[in-house]
């Protein structure tokens, strides 16, 4: 069974039949690439025999470098193997990023092409839902894709935008670059693909919902064109400020306050 972990530089031993000239600067390219962050695990025997790697090893030394992360196995294995157990371990590490992660997934399912989504979950043991978030970039336009990997927006929020249409997607990122939350973006989306799809019109809307609870207490939330799943948006997103305002330890009235301050300055 293969097992991924880190070795000292001088437990690696290069064999007879691998390269050992290369370009220095691209090598001292390389090796400050690594020190930022290894994506690619080398992959070597129990004994510290290099398998792949042949180029990452003398980049490491280069800089000065003490260790790498590698693939320990005894077993045949092909590069497409490889990096197939690469990237199922890294998938599971908390410092990729959403882009990096959005890519690992893309990868796997390149390489094993009779994969579905439910195949990738199972094999990477994760939910069904998080795969599908997570390769939800490929139906993204280019412009969403590049704020993610610059790390302007979240997986969440190219999930949301990924479901529209292309002209709507771009509406959508600049709503977000113009401080839209997530459950605005969501609400926007919903309302899009329902116009799209001509169900929009059948929605039934309202300017004012109140809402009287059996404890006697009303609700009221007014807007335009509220539908339903308005009203559960704005109870969540109102449910969440309060909170915090709790623990800022506020009174209803400074709360109320601050919320209009809040609307006023976000121009609503």
């Amino acid at each position: 069974m293969p097992t991924l972990t880190t070795k000292p530089l001088d437990w690696f031993k290069t064999q007879a039949q691998q390269r050992t000239q290369f370009d220095e600067n691209k090598l001292r390219e390389l090796g400050e690439s690594l020190k930022v962050k290894q994506l690619q695990p080398v992959l070597a025997r129990s004994d510290g025999s290099l398998i792949f790697g042949e180029r990452r090893l003398p980049a490491s030394l280069l800089v000065g470098l003490k260790e790498l992360q590698v693939v320990i196995s005894d077993d045949p294995m092909t590069e497409s193997e490889l990096r197939i157990f690469q990237l199922s371990e890294n998938i599971h590490r908390t410092d990729l990023t959403d882009a990096e992660k959005w890519r690992a997934y893309e990868e796997l399912l390149r390489l094993n092409p009779g994969w579905s989504n439910k195949d990738l979950a199972q094999y990477l043991k994760l939910s069904e839902g998080t795969v599908t978030k997570y390769l939800s970039p490929s139906k993204a336009v280019p412009e969403v894709q590049q704020a993610l990997e610059a790390g302007q927006i979240g997986i969440t929020t190219v999930y949301e935008i990924a479901r529209a249409t292309p002209a709507d997607q771009v509406a959508l990122l600049g709503m977000k670059r113009s401080g839209a939350s997530r459950d605005q973006l969501a609400s926007q989306a919903r309302r899009a693909r329902s116009k799209d799809s001509g169900t929009d019109a059948q929605v039934p809307r309202m300017k004012r919902m109140v809402c009287p609870l059996a404890s006697g207490v009303s609700i009221a939330v007014s807007g335009e064109e509220l539908s339903l799943d308005d009203f559960i948006e704005a109870l969540a997103e109102a449910q969440k400020e309060a909170r915090r305002a709790r623990e800022q330890a506020l009174d209803s009235k400074t709360f109320c306050a601050v919320m209009r301050d809040k609307a006023r300055k976000a121009g609503v």
